[in-house]
């Protein structure tokens, strides 16, 4: 699912040439278009919003009618937003429940719904993390989701494991996709204005620009090349002895990887260095 662009788009057009029935979940019509018109006619496109029980269930049904009683090989969850992200003080409750629903509780009820057609296989089920899922790096929804994702998947991996299911976790590092639109500046503008009078006093201005540096900074540094990442689920899918956890970028395999092992301080100071520069208005 999620492949009207970034990961999932390119790992559906990859597995297309590699010869292999592909059923691609999009969020939109447009979306579903334009993969179909890219790929040939072993890839069939259902329109799915993870957010929504009714298109969940009329998702799962149409996979059902292709699968017939051979049940689904693999299942792929990509789906994924990361805004709004902003210090947790300048968020609402909906701003969190806005990324994981998708992120996490999607996921979570895609994976339910599809599991018993899966099982028929010993097939397999992907689901793509972040290094956000071991070290919180930003505040907000994203990272809360992606933990919850390694969660899900390490104790769902344990339950099926008798049942022959494989599960996989991909973390991606940072790449440029559309999980990071490009008004993200005017979105952060938006989270800054619905804070409260004394928030804004506490923080101020200066930090909020800061702040908007450091986000510019952390999404301007992603890789172009997807294929590092389709790479892996590919093979976590096809792969005779898949791996558990594939870690597809440097930043993911040098930095947050090692950074989470070492002493909660250590992390902090570290973190530290990299993030805004500009200390709160009323920081002590």
């Amino acid at each position: 699912m999620g492949c009207d662009s970034g990961f999932g788009n390119q790992l559906a057009r990859q597995l297309d040439l590699r010869g292999l029935r592909v059923l691609a979940a999009c969020l939109t019509e447009k979306g579903a278009k334009q993969l179909r018109d890219q790929t040939s006619d072993r890839l069939e496109t259902v329109i799915l919003d993870v957010t929504k029980t009714e298109s969940i269930a009329a998702a799962t049904q149409w996979v059902k009618e292709r699968t017939g009683d051979r049940g689904l090989w693999g299942l792929v969850n990509n789906a994924g937003i990361g805004v709004p992200a902003a210090p947790n003080e300048w968020l609402t409750k909906d701003d969190f429940l806005k990324i994981l629903n998708v992120n996490l509780i999607g996921l979570i009820e895609v994976t339910l719904s599809l599991l018993p057609l899966i099982r028929k296989t010993r097939g397999r089920i992907v689901n793509v993390s972040s290094p956000a899922g071991r070290l919180s790096v930003l505040g907000g929804g994203y990272c809360i989701s992606k933990f919850g994702v390694e969660a899900f998947s390490d104790s769902l991996r344990r339950e099926l494991c008798p049942f022959g299911v494989r599960v996989a976790i991909i973390v991606p590092g940072n790449f440029k996709t559309s999980i990071c639109p490009d008004n993200v500046q005017d979105l952060l503008k938006g989270l800054w204005s619905q804070a409260s009078p004394e928030v804004k006093k506490s923080y101020g201005d200066k930090y909020f620009e800061g702040y908007c540096q450091y986000y510019n900074k952390l999404t301007s540094l992603g890789q172009k090349d997807l294929s590092l990442v389709t790479n892996c689920m590919e093979h976590a899918l096809t792969a005779v002895h898949p791996r558990i956890r594939y870690s597809a970028c440097w930043d993911a395999v040098c930095f947050t990887l090692p950074l989470s092992y070492l002493p909660t301080s250590v992390a902090d100071f570290i973190l530290s260095l990299f993030a805004n520069a500009v200390r709160p208005a009323d920081a002590v």
